[in-house]
């Protein structure tokens, strides 16, 4: 992957922040303010990876605003580029197709002439990184210019999710079960040393700040710009309410020269506040919210243990209180375990399981269900 724009240290060494109240006018003014494709051949095949987990809009604090998207696509096209791809491989479990769809991006192609590429259906080259061998999607590795726009949002297992863990879309899904059963957080950073984006456009709007799969909204109207997905992790995990040195991947993403640490909000710069307001000049942290231990997990997929929690936590006080949590197993590493007595399973892993919620994965209504009739 070429990278002919914005090798100065000065600016990769740097974020960009923009609050306001319209996203595609905010988007547009960053790209302005940047123009990181001013050295960009007009010819370049650029490809644009936003966060469509699930098939969710993006008012549900789950997936990557479409204006943000469709004002990059102005943005390039108004340059003369039309060599653009908008691409991404949802999680395991849902339809790329689908959260096109849903999410807005089917209009979006329509509307600007840009395909969508399921990366699902990609087929997927050999690449090795730290003597790990890893398959990519190959249309990713072929591309001259990579924008990757993620949420600044929560995760159940890794705490948060921005740009380093975006890259995840990008392999099959086969390659996104075996990274839970390597632990996630190496071959999460391993990936960024393999596929490198040219530019990041964060989207911080209303994300949700616990769950990857959305349903709690926050309300920060931001949208974050940078070159180091380190560096712009860094300042994700802060808003976040977590040092970044409580986030695994960072740190080996720091030791495996991935990027560098944010080390002092002189780095970050703030673009005038479109909605007349005051911008912040640090970043707005949360409380991290504390999850149920699920301590039989076992290499668990992203949405189904994502599915597990939000469903337990539709159950409320009382009928949570009920829940023995020890009793509850979950992941890929249950699937040649034999003996499970007393264990209440979750997903097609532990089918052989006496009593299992099948569903691979069970969705979270699935999940209230099956335990408000355990319950009962």
């Amino acid at each position: 992957m070429m990278n002919n724009v914005d090798s100065d240290y000065a600016k990769r060494d740097s974020l960009w922040v923009i609050h306001g109240d319209d996203c595609q006018e905010m988007t547009y003014a960053l790209l302005e303010s940047l123009d990181p494709v001013q050295n960009l051949d007009r010819r370049a095949h650029i490809g644009i990876k936003p966060n469509l987990v699930c098939a969710s809009p993006a008012s549900s604090g789950a997936t990557t605003h479409p204006e943000i998207v469709e004002s990059i696509l102005i943005y390039l096209q108004d340059r003369g580029f039309d060599h653009i791809s908008i691409m991404e491989g949802s999680w395991v479990g849902d339809s790329t197709q689908r959260a096109y769809k849903v999410c807005g991006y089917t209009a979006l192609s329509k509307k600007y002439k840009v395909p969508l590429v399921d990366l699902k259906k990609d087929p997927a080259v050999k690449m090795q990184y730290g003597g790990i061998d890893f398959r990519v999607c190959g249309l990713v590795q072929s591309l001259d210019y990579l924008i990757n726009v993620p949420l600044i949002k929560g995760h159940c297992q890794t705490k948060i999710t921005c740009a380093l863990k975006n890259l995840k879309g990008v392999i099959p899904d086969e390659e996104k079960r075996r990274f839970h059963s390597m632990g996630l957080h190496r071959p999460i950073a391993f990936l960024n040393r393999l596929v490198k984006p040219d530019l990041i456009i964060a989207d911080d709007i209303c994300a949700d700040p616990y769950f990857e799969e959305g349903g709690r909204p926050g309300n920060a109207n931001r949208i974050v710009a940078g070159f180091d997905p380190v560096l712009m992790d860094s300042y994700a995990a802060q808003c976040l309410g977590y040092e970044p040195g409580e986030i695994e991947y960072i740190n080996i993403a720091v030791r495996e020269g991935v990027g560098r640490l944010l080390e002092s909000m002189n780095q970050v710069r703030y673009l005038e506040n479109l909605s007349g307001g005051r911008h912040e000049t640090a970043a707005a942290k949360i409380k991290p919210r504390l999850l149920p231990v699920i301590k039989n997990q076992r290499d668990a997929c992203s949405a189904c243990y994502s599915n597990l929690l939000s469903g337990l936590a539709s159950l409320g006080g009382n009928k949570a209180d009920k829940i023995d949590l020890d009793r509850i197993a979950i992941g890929q590493g249950w699937q040649e375990m034999d003996d499970s007595p007393g264990l209440i399973g979750i997903g097609d892993c532990t089918a052989h399981f006496d009593c299992h919620l099948p569903g691979c994965p069970p969705s979270a209504e699935e999940v209230q269900d099956f335990f408000e009739e355990l319950i009962d």
